[in-house]
């Protein structure tokens, strides 16, 4: 089949989340609360596209234009795929920016847990984990970090140390007692 009746989508519809974030916040109109770090590396993350990535892109295909024939070079169907990659995760992250809460604030209870915690429990095998309560956009499973509309939050919010929170898993009730809760920077 001739290229000519193919078509890439041109999908100007926002990025989809990273991998581990959670579509809850975006769909229900909650509020996007994120911390200063998570804020922060939005921000990079737009400026190094901005500034760095997309005009190196766009230098390419400006090359691989003046090469001539574009139906079968590579660096501009691969640069112009790209382009369009990057242009829609611009998009994606001014639009959360632009409904960003920061939330740093003075904890009056520093034993109870808030969003931005830093909460180690300890479940009923004593296996102990540390789970960092976070926004959406700053999700990252691997290294603890959970949403704050997720389970495991929800379960802990509220809490004090020394409480026990149930947690409804795929396996069943899982019960958690709150050992420690920390705020402010990782490592303090």
């Amino acid at each position: 089949m001739s290229k000519a009746f193919t078509r890439e989508s041109d999908d100007d519809g926002d990025d989809p989340p990273r991998p581990g974030t959670a579509r809850v916040a975006e769909t229900t109109g909650a509020k996007n609360y994120i911390t200063p770090a998570g804020y922060a590396r939005l921000k990079g993350e737009l400026k190094g596209l901005v500034e760095r990535e997309r005009p190196e892109v766009v230098r390419t295909v400006s090359w691989a234009t003046s090469n001539g024939d574009r139906s079968e070079n590579g660096d501009y169907l691969y640069g112009k795929r790209r382009l369009r990659e990057i242009d829609r995760r611009i998009r994606y992250l001014i639009k959360r920016l632009e409904i960003a809460e920061v939330v740093d604030r003075a904890v009056s209870d520093p034993e109870q847990v808030f969003f931005g915690a830093r909460v180690t429990t300890l479940d009923s095998k004593g296996a102990e984990r540390t789970v960092h309560i976070v926004g959406v956009d700053e999700v990252d499973p691997v290294n603890g970090q959970v949403s704050w509309v997720s389970p495991v939050a929800r379960a802990l919010l509220k809490a004090r140390i020394g409480d026990v929170v149930t947690l409804r898993t795929p396996a069943g009730m899982e019960e958690l007692e709150i050992i420690d809760v920390q705020y402010g920077p990782a490592g303090s």
